[in-house]
């Protein structure tokens, strides 16, 4: 079966055909067994193996990546390597999901403010040798208790499958990262029991030829359906009678032109209070991602590696993230903010050259560039400079609450007369003057963070309303290592939706996360495999996607010793 695309009559014909049969088959999807949902995924996977390798370097080609270039990796570990991982999360919940007995496998603890978290990775023995070091905590929203939890987790299997009404849902599917779309469907089919219409965006839509085989299990029981085209074809979807929910990964104007309507027509819907669009909207909308660098005895070793990961969090796919830095949070009277600006200038021009394959950078860059009190380009060889801006808190609203989706980034220093207090003052600018609340990150030694004291630090982190939190890392790995939940802060509306509604990804299903935490070596060795600077990154997102596919000890000799050529 092809995708399908609404470009004539003919074509309309097609996606009604297409949205009929979902609606005969919806029924019949939320009322699968356990059993047959697991042996789909297990499917799955075979026929992602498949296609795994042409996907991740079709995907770099397109991106404009050279052949044999290291930086294929992303298109693995972002693509098949993810996917592959998240069909065996699902199996393994799946098959404990009899008296909800997965929780039991995972540590619950309370927070000092009195919330619960529940530590979700490592998980495994192989979380534990392939992710040394690496932790993720999910805290849950106040009112959650270790008593009440599994109430309050995976709550659409509490119903009975022969009790079950089937729903169709609309997947508006991410133009920039491979493994988004797949795993927005997942979220829809396996934790809500929806079948899915997925529109690919047309940035990506090349990718239909490897998620149609890849998840012929699904459409071929006639769970979804894949459709390609523009921005028309998605309003048509959006507002067609049988579509009873919409999960959109994307921009806050594409959101809102759904809800309210286009033009001079939604601005006023949004002012009256009147959405056009009243269905379930969920949403994943991006923002002017923050990465906190808290003041410590850094050594120029400390102050290398963690250019290297800043880097990383802005140039990883081209800067084309919704949660890639894009403020650079200094201390005002650090004596390494310098160098370690110095150290980011000099890992740039390293980095392997790559073109601005996402429409509209070049304007949005040029706009960005007009801003701040001082702006300096940042070479990459053959590739268009990163741009770099300067301003001070509250001097430049564009730059606090515009994301920019290219390789640019500001940076703002905060006073601050030890490392606490302007950790504190960071997160209030944080919160209170950067758009959105996706993603943030915080770099601090481990002598500070002792300094501090873990209470208090965890007091201060409660106070900061991002729904992925990385320390020592990049909240970006929330979007990836899918037993996290992943999506904005709780508590935005429609009308002022800021990084979205709601949240994907989940293996666990817990239905009342609030967000989740990431803690990595201050300093990890070996290089992580997603780093822009890893030099065997290609190889490792091959490796480490056959390992997801058949996972043993066996394979974990070449992995290591690969990675620690990295």
């Amino acid at each position: 079966m092809t995708a399908l695309a609404l470009k004539t009559n003919e074509g309309i014909d097609e996606l009604e055909t297409a949205l009929a049969a979902l609606d005969q088959r919806k029924d019949a999807w939320a009322r699968t067994s356990i059993g047959e949902r697991i042996a789909m995924l297990a499917e799955i996977k075979e026929h992602l193996m498949e296609v795994a390798e042409a996907w991740a370097k079709t995907a770099a080609r397109k991106k404009g990546i050279p052949a044999g270039s290291p930086l294929e990796g992303e298109e693995w570990l972002a693509g098949p390597y993810t996917v592959m991982g998240a069909c065996n999360l699902f199996m393994e919940t799946l098959s404990q999901m009899d008296g909800k007995q997965f929780l039991k496998t995972i540590p619950l603890r309370e927070l000092p403010n009195g919330q619960i978290a529940a530590r979700v990775m490592p998980h495994s023995i192989w979380d534990k040798l392939l992710m040394a070091g690496v932790t993720a905590d999910v805290w849950m929203q106040p009112g959650i208790t270790v008593a009440n939890l599994a109430d309050n987790t995976a709550a659409a299997y509490a119903t009975p499958p022969e009790q079950r009404s089937g729903k169709i849902a609309l997947v508006l599917g991410a133009g920039n990262v491979a493994m988004l779309s797949p795993l927005d469907c997942f979220q829809k089919l396996f934790v809500e029991h929806q079948v899915v219409i997925l529109k690919m965006n047309p940035v990506n839509d090349y990718l239909i030829d490897f998620l149609q085989p890849a998840l012929w299990p699904l459409i071929a029981f006639g769970a979804l359906r894949i459709v390609r085209g523009g921005a028309d074809i998605g309003a048509y979807l959006c507002n067609h009678d049988l579509v009873d929910e919409i999960h959109i990964t994307g921009a806050a104007a594409s959101h809102d032109a759904i809800v309210w309507g286009p033009g001079e027509e939604g601005r006023a819907n949004k002012q009256k209070g009147t959405p056009r669009n009243v269905r379930r909207i969920t949403s994943e909308l991006g923002g002017v991602s923050p990465t906190i660098v808290v003041p410590g005895p850094w050594s120029a070793a400390d102050i290398a590696f963690q250019a290297e990961q800043i880097v990383t969090q802005k140039l990883n796919n081209s800067g084309f993230n919704c949660i890639a830095c894009q403020m650079l949070v200094l201390p005002e009277s650090w004596d390494k903010s310098s160098a370690l600006l110095s150290a980011i200038e000099t890992t740039i021009k390293a980095v392997p050259p790559r073109p601005l394959y996402y429409p509209g950078a070049s304007e949005r860059m040029a706009q960005f560039r007009a801003h701040g009190e001082g702006v300096q380009e940042l070479a990459r060889n053959d590739a268009p400079s990163c741009i770099m801006t300067f301003c001070r808190p509250g001097s430049d609203s564009y730059l606090e609450t515009n994301e920019v989706f290219a390789p640019a980034m500001s940076v703002v220093r905060i006073a601050g007369v030890d490392a606490e207090y302007y950790l504190r003052a960071a997160v209030d600018y944080a919160n209170n003057k950067l758009h959105g609340t996706l993603g943030a990150n915080i770099l601090i030694h481990p002598k500070t963070m002792r300094q501090i004291g873990r209470m208090r630090f965890e007091e201060i982190l409660a106070g900061l309303r991002y729904g992925g939190i990385a320390i020592n890392a990049w909240s970006g790995l929330g979007s990836s290592l899918i037993q996290t939940p992943w999506g904005a802060f709780p508590g935005h509306t429609l009308d002022d939706v800021q990084s979205g509604i709601g949240f994907v990804h989940n293996s666990f299903m817990f239905d009342k996360a609030e967000r989740t935490v990431i803690e990595a070596p201050f300093r990890a060795f070996p290089r992580p495999a997603w780093f822009v600077t890893n030099r065997k990154a290609d190889v490792l997102g091959r490796l480490m996607t056959s390992f997801q596919y058949r996972p043993g000890f066996s394979k974990l000799p070449r992995i290591i010793a690969t990675a620690l050529r990295g």
